[in-house]
């Protein structure tokens, strides 16, 4: 049964890993407060994915892009991480620009012709896209979760 409530949510390991992060190197960590966590960060990420998906629905898009995260992060009153994911994911499409750009450059020395007709072999670039910005507000979300958590105690 345990293994049906995972399902959909954040590897635990993963949410315990940016515990650590956060935390004191000797800070113990139980397994109690890591499912909390794991439980406080995905219903953050749903929160801002459902917000995100919503306004595509509205302008009639099928796809969820960075922007649109970035977009529902701000919508939702999360001003520093939204510009946080905005300066990231401008990096990060700036760093995939240049790869495309050395790759295109290579390429051109790979055109072969074949019956006159010239073929230019093309290199598939891997979008990581999302799978960056999934792994930004994981940590904005279990941030944000350990922030409010310590906060709620000392308040």
């Amino acid at each position: 049964m345990v293994d049906q409530e995972q399902d959909g949510m954040l590897p635990i390991a993963n949410v315990g890993r940016i515990m650590k992060q956060i935390l004191p190197p000797r800070a113990k960590i139980s397994k109690e407060a890591k499912q909390t966590m794991q439980e406080c960060a995905t219903e953050f990420l749903s929160f801002v994915t459902g917000e995100a998906s919503d306004k595509c629905h509205k302008e009639n898009r099928k796809t969820v892009n960075g922007d649109d995260i970035c977009w529902a992060l701000s919508a939702l009153g999360f001003d520093n991480y939204a510009q946080a994911a905005m300066r990231y994911l401008h990096k990060y499409r700036e760093t995939e620009r240049d790869k495309a750009a050395a790759n295109n450059n290579q390429n051109t020395a790979n055109i072969t012709s074949h019956g006159g007709l010239q073929v230019r072999e093309q290199t598939q670039t891997s979008n990581l896209e999302f799978r960056v910005l999934e792994k930004v507000l994981s940590l904005a979300g279990i941030r944000y979760a350990c922030t409010s958590a310590v906060s709620g105690l000392s308040g």
